[in-house]
């Protein structure tokens, strides 16, 4: 099946594309929405501008659209570059995991162009998730933080094993998603088993606002593995 997936460069939307890959699908195209809303109910924001960096290192065409990141009316811009795509996919991928509101909209546009919806990790086990990653391979950060437990010394952490056991003991503390599926966390992958290239952070700084943070890359390059 010739796919796209819906990609942010977040540990979801890349293990998407992984799946996709191990499927035997060929992904033709990476979709990334850009919003100039930072509290966009459907797309990822923080370090979205590192998509492109990340397309090259799976050496898979980037598509990137803008878009004003209005409520309901950002999926319209969504809509349309997948209906320019109509003629050459099956069906679009992406990484959701809990959100109604982001699948069933999804499903929606889908539906409307007769494409297949696929999300892969629908409702997976948060842990077991974790776990998977990890021992797939899969190396990523955390660029934002906005959940009690999670402060600023999170911001640009490799999430390692060791975090993972922290974050079980936050989540019996204080309730959060350990999969950060509820907002608790965004994420940037530099490498995994689908990288022909790795990701090298050059320069960053942390934004802390008292309870929430971002970590914002300000240059990155590919590596040779």
């Amino acid at each position: 099946m010739d796919v796209a997936v819906l990609f942010s460069g977040g540990k979801d939307s890349t293990m998407a594309i992984y799946k996709a890959l191990n499927e035997g699908h060929n992904v033709k195209y990476l979709i990334s929405m850009i919003s100039k809303n930072k509290e966009s109910y459907m797309f990822h924001v923080p370090n979205i501008n590192l998509t492109e960096l990340l397309a090259e290192a799976m050496n898979i065409p980037l598509i990137s659209v803008f878009t004003d990141g209005v409520k309901e009316k950002e999926l319209l811009d969504l809509k349309n570059i997948i209906s320019q795509l109509n003629n050459e996919i099956n069906a679009i991928y992406s990484g959701a995991i809990f959100s109604e509101y982001q699948k069933s909209r999804i499903d929606k546009i889908c539906n409307d162009l007769n494409l297949i919806s696929v999300s892969p990790l629908w409702h997976i086990n948060q842990y077991d998730y974790m776990l998977e990653l990890l021992d797939s391979g899969f190396e990523f950060i955390l660029t934002s933080v906005a959940a009690e437990g999670l402060d600023e010394s999170w911001l640009g952490k490799v999430i390692t094993y060791e975090s993972l056991d922290e974050l079980k003991v936050l989540n019996k503390k204080y309730g959060i998603n350990i999969a950060f599926e509820g907002g608790e966390a965004e994420s940037l992958v530099i490498n995994c088993p689908i990288f022909e290239k790795r990701v090298e952070i050059i320069s960053a700084k942390k934004e802390w606002y008292f309870d929430n943070g971002v970590y914002v890359v300000e240059d990155a390059i590919l590596k040779d593995k």
